[in-house]
């Protein structure tokens, strides 16, 4: 079954709200009833990123994020749907559940 990654937006540092994070546990474990649920996460704040650039020799390493941005990437969730429509109103349910903007993109198969 066909894998994506919904990528959950935001444009603050704050933390989910305790209704959120209600919000955010059942959508999970409908996600888990229903046959989706792969894995999910938090992060924590794009301040505590390091990014690690090894391509020249030796590794070069930076605090921070490696874009300054409005938005970030506040958590994740890896899912199954048997096809775009499904992952779509998945998405969206996770949109709602978590009171943020959701990024979907599909996983390269190989």
């Amino acid at each position: 079954m066909p894998q994506y990654l919904m990528s959950v937006l935001h444009d603050t540092t704050q933390l989910a709200t305790a209704e959120e994070m209600a919000a955010i546990g059942a959508f999970n474990q409908q996600l888990k009833a229903d046959g989706h649920w792969v894995f999910a996460g938090g992060l924590a704040s794009p301040g505590t990123a390091t990014v690690v650039d090894g391509r020249n020799g030796e590794a070069v390493f930076t605090d921070g994020p490696y874009l300054e941005s409005k938005e970030y990437l506040a958590g994740f969730w890896i899912i199954e749907a048997p096809h775009l429509d499904v992952a779509l109103r998945l998405a969206a349910g996770a949109s709602k559940h978590c009171n943020r903007r959701v990024e979907l993109r599909p996983f390269l198969s190989v």
